[in-house]
């Protein structure tokens, strides 16, 4: 009799269990159908493609903008990489300037805010559909897209509020209400309301919700399947434990994870290239045919060039605006130096750690190549590749052809990615809720714990449509911040002339650090 009450009780539990999970499955599903149907006009237009194509418009809306912002500024990415570099050195830093945070810490927030799945999972679909050209084409997005960074951070200081206690609050929202009426036109204070909703829906979701799945997923991955509430609390007492200490807090903790995941991605991928450098060459061949001829693959050139021009606008985010927020808490009284110095942001996110990736990927092997053709083996559409891995699962593979152990790396770097992107998305969309409802501790404090609750929501559930619209929200940011970037681009290069006319002529001198 004793031993039938422990088994009774164990198929109850393990039914009502069962039943639990098939409910939460279908509460599941229920939100993600109704969200779906309201939001899913929206998302369709926003990542709509031109017709006849598939080159989504908002892609084309940001590479257009960061190729004007390129000519209009005089190669300012190039001009401006040397000086950029003494900025984040503090050469020039006064510790007594307005502001919360140093050029390096500024920097280190934007950067974390960006820096994550998509230099992982992202670039492997890239590579996966538009093979090893499409990285030429997210390398030239990348560049490009230095000047868009440089134009909406310069503007972020400028136009940002400076409050008695020393706080700041800046951004698109701050530069679009003052920066128009500064110039007497009309509408900046309404575009700056929308951009403030959409900021606030793209934080709650690809900010925060989508990390924390992908988290999740990751962790689950390794330590076996268990439930995402487990994870989702877990993330949400140390990210609220970091926000709540405001930008200063998020900045000392970025300036460290964010270095430190950088290097350690960075310095594995170094290895495996070391390891291979005999196909290093190679590498770069088929990366550089596979960028005008596509070599084979779905869609040839004009494939790559879709694949690698997405995979940059989607990675650093130049144009979206979102940076701005971060950049504008700078400690600095010439706003122009925190657009220089926002610039070495798409080039350390895309140029050099998206690269990374592919370069791992093409020289690993798992892209399988028809010996007799030399072209990529299709499957579908996308490229054969070893075990019909994609996503985070073929960088892994990549990765794990040099390290057997590496996939416990990429783990960590997964988790730390999730974690510095939620810090800085959960500041950016603070800065939008206390535009709309005002500052104070007590405005500041709900958002916070909205945020931490959204954490767990996000690791506990697959709300596919609803990570499909904060997706599409925050490209919906870009559409309203480039519209008021081409309004103010003038104020810039203002701004930009007087600084390095100073620069040249030595008025402008380095700051004497002391001992």
């Amino acid at each position: 009799m004793k031993s039938i009450i422990p088994a009774t009780l164990a198929i109850l539990g393990t039914s009502s269990t069962v039943a639990l999970a098939q409910e939460a499955r279908t509460i599941d599903q229920a939100v993600n159908e109704t969200f779906a149907a309201f939001t899913g006009p929206f998302v369709s237009l926003i990542f709509a493609p031109f017709p006849g194509t598939d080159f989504p418009w908002i892609v084309m809306w940001l590479v257009v903008a960061a190729t004007f912002f390129t000519f209009y500024f005089g190669f300012i990415q190039i001009r401006a990489f040397g000086h950029s570099i003494q900025l984040v050195k503090g050469d020039y830093s006064d510790p007594d300037d307005a502001g919360e945070v140093s050029h390096f810490q500024a920097l280190a927030t934007a950067l974390s805010g960006t820096v994550g799945l998509g230099n992982i999972a992202g670039v492997a679909v890239a590579v996966g559909i538009g093979g090893p050209g499409a990285t030429f084409w997210m390398i030239l997005a990348g560049l490009l897209g230095m000047a868009s960074k440089f134009t909406e951070c310069t503007l972020g200081v400028k136009y940002r509020n400076e409050y008695p206690d020393g706080t700041v609050s800046g951004g698109p929202m701050y530069y679009m209400s003052k920066g128009f009426a500064e110039r007497g036109l009309p509408g900046g204070k309404f575009l700056a309301v929308v951009f403030a909703i959409f900021c606030i829906l793209g934080a709650l979701g690809g900010g925060n919700m989508f990390q924390a799945n992908q988290a999740h997923a990751q962790i689950s991955g390794i330590l076996g399947d268990y439930p995402g509430w487990i994870t989702g609390l877990i993330f949400a007492a140390v990210v609220f434990a970091v926000i709540v200490g405001g930008i200063k807090s998020i900045a000392s903790v970025t300036e460290k994870v964010v270095p430190f995941m950088g290097v350690l991605y960075v310095a594995a991928a170094l290895v495996i290239l070391l390891v291979n450098y005999d196909k290093i060459g190679w590498a770069f061949g088929q990366i550089f045919a596979g960028a005008f001829t596509g070599l084979g693959v779905a869609g040839g050139f004009v494939g790559a060039l879709i694949q690698g021009f997405k995979r940059a606008a989607f990675s650093n985010e130049a144009g979206v605006g979102s940076a701005a927020i971060a950049h504008s808490a700078v400690r600095t009284k010439e706003p122009i130096t925190e657009g220089f110095v926002s610039l070495l942001e798409p080039f350390i996110d895309t140029v050099v750690i998206c690269t990374m990736t592919a370069l791992v990927i093409t020289i690993s092997g798992q892209l399988m190549l028809d010996p007799e053709t030399g072209n990529y083996l299709i499957e579908g559409s996308s490229i054969k590749t070893v075990g019909g891995v994609s996503g985070v699962a073929l960088t892994s593979a990549a990765f794990a052809t040099g390290f057997s152990w590496f996939p416990y790396v990429l783990a960590i770097a997964v988790i730390l990615f999730a974690f510095s992107t939620m810090i800085s998305w959960s500041y950016y969309g603070l800065k939008a809720w206390t535009y709309l409802f005002g500052e104070g501790k007590t405005t500041e404090l709900v958002f916070k714990i909205i945020f931490c609750i959204f954490v767990v929501i996000g690791a506990a559930a697959s709300l596919g449509p609803v990570i499909d619209f904060s997706d599409a929200a925050i490209f919906a940011m870009a559409v309203i911040n480039i519209t008021a970037l081409y309004f103010l681009m003038p104020i810039v290069k203002r701004e930009m002339n007087s600084y390095l006319e100073r620069l040249k002529s030595g008025e402008i001198k380095k700051f004497k650090q002391s001992a």
